[in-house]
């Protein structure tokens, strides 16, 4: 690391995780370079290569993606330049100016018949998705003189960019808490879906444990592949009931159906994605919360006041 604060070069800082690692590398005193993707086009070699340069970081973390499941089928060329050619520039970049590159990956780059699997079990993807970031997890690997790749699973928490949008259910697990919570508490019937099609099983994570976790490995110098994840599994209805007990929420309001046809992306999903991340806890000198905890912490993030009283 560099004398004084450590500089961090952020992709992503817009979205969902990307506005929690934001938060957690400035809450540790990081200085943090966050361009837009107006400012700096990531499918752009050159225009990666200066922006790193200039920045000069001790770290860049790679979080942005490209968020269209359907485009991802539809304009292969596009998503391959958005997730592989991407990472590949921001990992020569990286090497030039001697920065520690962090890929935020998924547990999705597993075909879900592997939970749960270890931080070393090869990944086997069945969806565009997975696919994309499975094969930036190998530029990673094989191309970062010093590269760690950071899986991270079933994400729950706050869009810190945009608060108030709690995204709607999918197939996967990510938001279905806030989601759950926000309809419960006006009232609304919530329908967890339940069945074929969906991912079923995961390890629940909250999006600023999974920050805090990536900057631990940051500051650590910790390569190779991590799961930065909870530390407990969870299916989809199980998750859903504990989140209504741990907010004090009406169950009556929580029902189970299946999903909406609609709503399943070509090319299927993983069932089981459960992470088992005992090497990484180790290697942090971290320990993951179980989901009581989680929950917990999410309900003090959704509900400052409360958990300010």
């Amino acid at each position: 690391m560099s004398d004084g604060a450590t500089r961090v070069y952020l992709t992503g800082a817009g979205g969902f995780v990307g506005s929690n690692l934001a938060r957690a590398f400035a809450g540790h005193g990081a200085d943090v370079v966050a361009p837009t993707h107006g400012a700096v086009d990531l499918t752009d070699a050159r225009a990666v290569a200066r922006s790193v340069a200039a920045a000069r970081p001790d770290a860049i973390v790679h979080a942005a993606i490209w968020n269209d499941p359907a485009a991802l089928l539809t304009d292969r060329r596009r998503a391959w330049s958005s997730y592989v050619g991407a990472t590949r520039h921001l990992a020569d970049a990286a090497n030039a100016t001697g920065a520690h590159l962090v890929l935020v990956s998924t547990d999705w780059v597993f075909d879900g018949t592997q939970g749960p699997a270890t931080e070393d079990e090869p990944p086997n993807p069945i969806n565009p998705y997975g696919f994309l970031k499975a094969a930036s997890e190998l530029v990673v690997t094989e191309r970062a003189e010093r590269g760690t790749v950071a899986r991270i699973a079933g994400v729950q928490g706050l869009h810190l960019a945009h608060r108030n949008t709690p995204r709607r259910q999918d197939a996967g697990f990510g938001y279905l808490v806030a989601s759950l919570v926000d309809a419960l508490r006006q009232g609304r019937r919530f329908t967890v879906w339940d069945g074929p099609g969906l991912n079923v099983l995961a390890t629940p994570t909250l999006a600023s444990d999974a920050a805090e976790l990536i900057w631990r490995a940051v500051q650590r110098g910790v390569t190779g592949t991590l799961h930065c994840c909870g530390g407990e599994h969870a299916d989809r209805v199980g998750l859903a009931r504990r989140a209504v007990a741990a907010f004090g929420l009406d169950e009556n309001l929580l029902a189970v159906g299946p999903p909406d046809p609609a709503a399943l992306p070509a090319g299927g999903v993983p069932f089981d994605t459960r992470l088992d991340a005992t090497a990484t806890a180790a290697a942090l000198d971290a320990e993951l919360p179980d989901l009581d905890t989680m929950l917990a912490r999410l309900r003090a993030e959704l509900d400052p006041s409360r958990s300010a009283a």
